[in-house]
């Protein structure tokens, strides 16, 4: 078996393991009935639609 050269520091292996711990933001669709940004497959909080129909009533 391969055997490393050199000791790997721990700077080296702690920034290797903290590429794995970055969030992602979530997706975003836009409503097709007001045109805002919302949740994909999620009623629209804006005006309460959701699959071509009204799903919520909103105030």
């Amino acid at each position: 078996m391969a055997v490393p050269k050199r000791k790997t520091s721990k700077a080296k292996g702690r920034s290797r393991r903290a590429a794995n711990w970055k969030l992602a933001l979530p997706a975003r669709s836009v409503c097709p009935q007001c045109a805002t940004s919302k949740l994909p497959h999620i009623v629209c909080p804006n005006c309460g639609w959701y699959k071509n129909r009204i799903a919520v009533e909103v105030n």
